[in-house]
């Protein structure tokens, strides 16, 4: 059983952090397009980053901020413009929106950190920025994580946000945190962005170390499309607020601490698998069997980023074989004589022999998962096992439908 429990709150839920979002005027649409979060005290910061040569100007100017000094008081997001792509223009663009959040909160400006979505190759409007940068200021409030979250969508439909209580010390820590992404989404990372708040007191470098793993186990094991974006970032604040002990090593409190972030984490990924533009349903994938860890979220994501299999899942195909060519194809050596493959609780194959099973009841299945309750009984959950091996993981996905291909067709039209 969990060691912790669901709250209200979001963003703002742990103690000494506020958020607000609004409509600067960034996004045609006249949509929310500017959001907050602000630490009332200085956080330890940590930060993950997309992985392509492409990066938005946010991007550089986050990671140089929190390799000089892994702390933080406010991260702006804007949606609309990605601001990559964009040259120097762009990372002038940055450093402006960073220097005006600081004047407006009184604070140093390099303990602003920024995040951009929207498209690529477009700079952020400078000019509604600049008169939003004030009006966002002012509509932070302890209530604002609602708002926030909805000021950074993009194609989403809808908003992402959790959190999550525990005790540490014989005191209550919270993490909570938001998250957008539907599409271009193949992490190392994707065009995701996800904040998360914390109140604990935490050294920088277990922070840090807490975060990367976190993220190798949720958000860099979703995949929508095997696309990875320029402005993939996933920020991690820690505040101390809670008055708890400092975790300076590890123990039991790091690894309850670590715990909860991961929780956080995977909530926010499923999520962002779960509206993958045109998605009907989520996909989980579990591996089991595998040589070690590592091992086991290849096969994972592999076939959970697997188009043919994606589209199998669409179409109420129960093709096995999709899931079997996509594991043979992970970079991962295994007898294919102990592949074991199991759609919900119905056995495809066994000791690498196809099984008879019944057709409709698996059909049935799939069908059931995209007429279910978003993220709780619209889940097609894919079973696999490669051997006899240690390591098991998971990663998330979503069928691939004719509308995928229409959204983004006309993504700038």
């Amino acid at each position: 059983m969990a060691d912790w429990q669901v709250i209200s709150g979001g963003v703002t839920a742990p103690k000494g952090y506020k958020a607000a979002g609004i409509t600067a005027g960034l996004k045609p649409s006249g949509a929310p397009d500017l959001a907050l979060i602000y630490s009332e005290v200085e956080a330890i910061a940590a930060g993950i980053f997309t992985t392509s040569q492409v990066r938005a100007a946010c991007v550089d100017y986050c990671r140089d901020r929190l390799q000089a000094k892994p702390s933080a008081r406010a991260i702006l997001v804007n949606a609309g413009q990605a601001n990559a792509a964009t040259g120097a223009a762009g990372v002038a663009d940055a450093e402006e929106c960073a220097q005006l959040l600081a004047k407006e909160l009184d604070i140093d400006p390099g303990a602003v950190l920024l995040a951009s979505t929207g498209v690529i190759g477009q700079r952020i409007k400078m000019e509604p920025m600049r008169s939003g940068i004030p009006q966002v200021v002012a509509a932070l409030s302890d209530e604002g994580g609602a708002s926030a979250e909805k000021s950074i969508l993009t194609t989403d439909l809808v908003v992402k946000s959790i959190a999550l209580e525990t005790t540490i010390g014989d005191r209550p820590v919270r993490i909570g945190g938001m998250s957008k992404g539907s599409g271009m989404i193949h992490p190392n990372m994707a065009t995701m962005l996800a904040f998360v708040t914390c109140d604990a007191a935490v050294s920088p470098h277990l922070w840090q170390e807490m975060l990367s793993r976190a993220g190798d186990r949720s958000f860099n094991q979703i995949t929508v499309d095997g696309d990875t974006s320029t402005n993939d970032s996933l920020f991690a604040l820690a505040n101390g607020q809670s008055r708890t002990p400092a975790i300076t090593q590890w123990g039991p409190e790091a690894e309850k601490l670590e715990a909860m972030l991961t929780e956080v984490c995977t909530h926010l990924a499923k999520a962002i698998a779960r509206d993958g533009e045109g998605a009907t349903c989520l996909i989980e994938v579990a591996v089991s069997g595998a040589p070690d860890e590592a091992a086991a979220r290849a096969v994972a994501k592999t076939i959970a980023g697997s188009a043919l299999t994606k589209s199998a899942i669409f179409g109420r195909d129960p093709n096995w074989g999709r899931i079997a060519g996509a594991a043979g194809r992970a970079g991962v050596k295994f007898d294919q004589n102990n592949l074991r493959i199991q759609l919900g609780d119905i056995v495809l194959m066994e000791n690498g022999q196809p099984l008879a099973f019944d057709r409709m009841a698996a059909h049935n299945y799939l069908k059931s998962a995209a007429e279910g309750e978003y993220l709780k009984t619209d889940t097609v959950a894919i079973g696999v096992s490669i051997g006899d091996g240690p390591g098991s993981a998971k990663a998330w996905g979503c069928d691939l439908s004719y509308d995928y291909v229409k959204i983004n067709a006309e993504y700038t039209t």
